[in-house]
């Protein structure tokens, strides 16, 4: 009796109420860790840096700046989305954190859209570092493909998010820090994310402009340059966001 007035006194929070404190914890983790600043801003101000002063790989047609900054705003949502929370799940699987928080109304769906919300706050971050340095650099991005790039972005975050509580839910946490990065690379050198898609050979880019890299990589070039189609790369992310979505709610373990 006294068991059941101690559970009606103290209810769970309303879903939204759970997922917003989860994302506000997710946000300070994130921001906390020098390692993951490294390779959330660090990393991608380097391959900015790298793209504009040299002259490989090509790019294609128009400004080599204006191509590069939205594929490194691209390459900075993969390393946060993605890596940055493949590892941090990983090890908190392994040390016992997701297993507690299993036993919290919060559930894997909630786990996974406070962890997109949290990503999408440091994301801006990301972009404003980023794009202040690629104006420094002298960036001139079309104004009115501002809004595409903000959406293209939003579901990048929840695209690789699902994608790394895919990976780090089912592999133990040494082999998500091995395989986190070595996607990690994999995807920037060929997964459209630097370099657009149509600059790889044929029988590739027919593959990789498909791939959700090629497509944020693809669509945030054609907004932010006036040069592509924005819309087919949004299907394309909306498509493998509710796929892996879905993989990552029905495969996800909250421990090893």
């Amino acid at each position: 009796m006294n068991a059941a007035v101690e559970r009606n006194a103290n209810p769970a929070a309303p879903a939204p109420a759970r997922v917003r404190a989860q994302a506000l914890f997710e946000g300070r983790t994130l921001l906390s860790h020098g390692e993951q600043l490294m390779v959330s801003v660090l990393l991608p101000a380097m391959a900015l840096l790298g793209l504009h002063f040299s002259s490989t790989p090509d790019l294609g047609p128009g400004r080599r700046i204006d191509l590069a900054v939205p594929g490194v705003l691209a390459l900075a949502v993969v390393s946060t989305a993605f890596t940055g929370q493949a590892i941090a799940t990983g090890f908190d699987r392994r040390y016992g954190v997701l297993r507690l928080l299993g036993v919290t109304p919060l559930g894997s769906r909630g786990l996974m859209i406070a962890k997109a919300v949290a990503v999408a706050g440091v994301v801006l971050v990301q972009t404003i570092v980023l794009g202040g340095l690629g104006f420094a650099l002298g960036w001139q991005p079309r104004m009115d493909g501002v809004l595409p790039a903000v959406l293209l972005l939003a579901l990048g975050c929840w695209v690789f998010v699902a994608l790394a509580l895919t990976v780090a839910g089912r592999i133990r946490a040494e082999g998500v820090l091995v395989a986190a990065n070595l996607l990690w690379v994999l995807f920037a050198v060929g997964g459209g994310l630097l370099m657009p898609t149509s600059r790889y050979p044929d029988a590739w880019a027919a593959v990789v402009k498909y791939l959700p890299t090629g497509a944020l990589g693809d669509g945030l070039r054609g907004a932010l340059t006036g040069q592509g189609n924005t819309v087919v790369p949004m299907l394309v992310l909306v498509v493998w966001g509710a796929l892996l979505t879905f993989v990552a709610a029905k495969a996800f373990r909250w421990s090893d």
